[in-house]
Formats: structure tokens, sequence, C-alpha cells
């Protein structure tokens, strides 16, 4: 360790630890500071995302909708399958052991890069003065020509069902459940409560979500939506909208949770509740006072288009600043922040930034949706195609969901597109690429895609903006 850097990053979660390659690459002499520890009282880079998020999360996905389609799939394939069991211990050291694997990397690839990894607590003093207090030592202060804040963000806890680490749990505990809750409570519809109720729906708990919000995945196309709610429901997800949650109680039955349902009071009794009602950014003790930093009232610290705060150079990236909280978001944004401080014209293409859901079917949806460009008064056309008209996904057993484009009216450019259905994370990569060009839908309409295959779904289609669908019939 230095006592002086040309960067220092605050957070080694995926914003802070690219954006401190990045600024390596560039000749910088770079530090990136991380505190987080896990469970079992070890430090590890990664954050969130790593440790206890992102990853963590789609090894359960995977595992467990392969021990569903194992018990309940197979079967349609020919495959005849007679005593499968769930070894949920072996489930769990696989997770863990992906996590371990992906956050030595990045410890590998901070060395690598020759970022110095510093392992303890970083703080933005004025002048650009950083204090790091490492975890078996004392406090030292480092001198910072630039200074990158990537804190990241925490799970939103109600006071009224207040985290006990046992029985009321957010999404990191749900990760690391040690057994099957017969019966698990959800408190969130949204992204992550959709995946962890799928994932323990697959293991075989009867999962109960309560959502307050009345439209199901408000954020998602309608379209989209509604073909989504109707799959969940079929695999036994009881979703509840409208309800709001006024309490939740432990006791001998499990965890009582009470809600109101158009102003009803309703009950019922879990034996664990998950609360994943959203998160926060994490600032706590980030900044002394004189840093100069400013917070706006839900948290977040103040930048501008280019994740500069107003302190000169100091920025900002990642879930603590506005914006989606994406691990890709905040990745893109540490690249824009190092390029900029090392002279590069540099930007973060907000209109295009992916969004995926990892329940089966998979969700995916980047651009606009129907209803906002509707209510912006721009005119618009759009086409839809089923992946059961799909020969791949046939093929596959996969025939739920759909494709929909939405484009321009007057100059055919393609303003939304939207995935429900197999690999829909993967699909919508093809979809980013055509925006972040300004595509029309005559580009992807003209664009082969191979055959059989999922990515025809968005062919489809395309073609069918414009009436010219080839394998359903146009509407």
């Amino acid at each position: 360790m230095s006592n002086s850097y040309d960067v220092v990053v605050i957070g080694a979660g995926p914003a802070g630890y690219i954006a401190a390659i990045r600024a390596a690459q560039h000749g910088m002499k770079v530090a990136c500071i991380d505190e987080w520890k896990n469970k079992d009282g070890k430090n590890a880079f990664g954050g969130t995302c790593l440790n206890a998020g992102c990853i963590p999360s789609k090894a359960l996905l995977e595992s467990s909708e392969l021990f569903h389609r194992a018990g309940h799939e197979f079967k349609k394939h020919g495959i005849k399958t007679s005593g499968v069991e769930l070894d949920l211990a072996a489930m769990q050291k696989r997770r863990a052991s992906i996590v371990r694997q992906l956050t030595n990397g990045i410890a590998g690839l901070l060395k690598a890069n020759k970022v110095d990894g510093l392992v303890g607590h970083g703080k933005l003093l004025a002048g650009r003065k950083v204090e790091f207090s490492p975890v078996d030592g004392k406090p030292e202060i480092i001198d910072a020509t630039n200074v990158i804040l990537a804190s990241g963000s925490t799970p939103i806890e109600l006071p009224f069902a207040a985290f006990d680490g046992d029985n009321i749990v957010d999404s990191w505990a749900a990760l690391e459940f040690d057994e099957v809750p017969k019966r698990l409570g959800v408190i969130g519809a949204g992204v992550i409560g959709l995946e962890l109720g799928s994932v323990w729906a697959r293991l075989g708990s009867e999962v109960t979500i309560i959502e307050a919000m009345h439209d199901f995945l408000f954020m998602a196309d309608r379209d989209i939506a509604a073909a989504a709610g109707k799959e969940f429901k079929a695999q036994g997800l009881d979703i509840k909208l409208g309800a709001k949650l006024t309490g939740a109680s432990v006791g001998k039955n499990g965890v009582k949770v009470d809600y109101e349902d158009a102003g009803v009071p309703n009950s019922f009794d879990v034996d664990k509740l998950v609360v994943a009602v959203g998160r926060r950014p994490y600032t706590e003790d980030l900044c002394a006072d004189d840093s100069g930093i400013h917070v706006d009232d839900r948290g977040f610290i103040e930048v501008d288009d280019e994740c500069r705060t107003r302190v000169k150079g100091v920025f900002a990236i990642g879930d603590c600043v506005r914006g989606p909280m994406l691990a890709h978001k905040g990745s893109e944004e540490g690249v824009m922040a190092a390029d900029l401080i090392a002279g590069e014209m540099s930007e973060v293409n907000y209109g295009v930034i992916p969004s995926v859901i990892y329940t089966a079917p998979e969700i995916a949806w980047v651009g606009l949706t129907e209803q906002e460009i509707k209510e912006s008064g721009r005119e618009y056309k759009t086409g839809s195609f089923p992946f059961a008209a799909s020969g791949r996904a046939k093929a596959m057993e996969q025939t739920s969901g759909l494709v929909k484009v939405i484009a321009a009216a007057d100059d055919d450019e393609v303003l939304g597109v939207h995935i429900v259905g197999p690999m829909a994370g993967e699909l919508i990569g093809e979809a980013v690429l055509a925006m972040e060009f300004s595509a029309s839908t005559e580009d992807i309409q003209r664009t082969i895609h191979a055959h059989p295959s999922l990515a025809e779904a968005i062919h489809e289609a395309a073609l069918a903006v414009d009436k010219r669908a080839l394998n359903f019939p146009n509407k």
C-alpha cells in the first residue's frame, strides 16, 4: 500500500472493481478498498452481487430448475426417472463454491492489473483524502488525485417486519436456508421476490407472495407481465396483488403475516418470511461531513450524467447513485468514470440498459414499454411472436411466453423489446445491440438468424411489426 494514488475506489462490487481495473489499464496507480465480510467471518471482494445476490441466486435458480424438471418434465422427453431426491446440503455447497471461486477471481484480477486491493473501511475526507481503516490495523490517510465511490446498496428493512436472521430474513439469508421451508412467505413480487420464491417453490415450499402494487410487474410491459403472471400462477406461486403488509410476528406456528387487501385485514402463517421490498443506497460512514458530497432525500449520492459529484475529482457509481440498481449498469458507469479520469470521451447510454428476471420462464426487456410510448404521444407499431410457434422452443419443451417488439411509426426505429420465455436473458443482448446502433425493425428483419434457434423469435417479432411474420399468422 502507498500513501498516494491516482485513483482510489471505495467498494469492490461490480461497479468498483471494474472501475479500478479500467483505471489501471490506463496506466494509473490504483487502490480498491472494500470491507465486505461473509457470514463465515471472512472478507471477500465482489460486493452484494457476487457474495449475496446475483451469482448465488442464479446458482440456486439453475439447480432448483434442474430438480423440478427431473421430477416433472423429463418424462415428456422420454426420460424415466424414479427416486429423485433433493440433497440441499450439496446444492448449497455448490452455490458457495461458485461464489468462492468468483470472489477469489476478483482478487486475482486486481492483482494481475497491479491494483492494490485493500481490505477494510474507506471514508472520503475533505480535499480528496481517504481514511483507510484496515480490518487488522490502525487507520491511515491516503492522498488521492481522484476518488470513485462505489459503496453499493443494502436491503430495505421494514420496522414492522424487522430482520431477526432466522424467521424473518433478507434476501441474503434466504439464499442460505439449510432446509426447505414447508411454508414460505415473500414480501414483494419484484425481481428478488420472484426469483427467491421460484427457487424454494421448485424445491417443495408452499410459497405465498404479497405485493402492495395492484399491477403485477408494474415496471414491465403489460403484455409481458400478463403472460408471466399466468405462468407463475400455473406453477403454484400464490401472488396476492394490492396486498399491504401491516405486521409480522414470530409465534408457535412460525411467522404470522398480517396484511390488508382492499382495506380488509387478513393474515396467514409461514415458517420463514423473506422481506424483499427493495434496496437502498449503502453510504454509512462513507463520507465525512466536510467532504462536500451531497446526498438526496432518498439516500443517493448526487451526480451528473457522467457520474461526477459536486466535488472535483470525485465520482460515484453503481447502486449508490440514481438509476436502476443493476450490476451491469454499475460496471459500465465504472468504465465511464475511469475513462473520463484518463481524459478520454466516454458515456453510458441509460436508454438501453437491459433488465432480466431469472425465473422460468425468464423475463427480459430493454427500452420503453408500450404504455410509456403511448403516454408520450409518439405514434408506434408493435409485433409479437409466441415461443409456442418456435421449433427450437418446442424441441426444448419450453414454449411458454413471447417476444414483443415496439417501433416508431415514422422512422421504424426500435423503441423497446420485451421477452418472456426460455433464455430471455441471453436473447435480450441482440435487442440491446440493435438499439445501441439505433436499428430499425427492418434491420432486424434483414438479419439472418440461425435455424432452429430461439433468436428466430426476435426475427419473427420484428417481421410482425410490419405484418410480415412468416411462421405465425399476422394480426
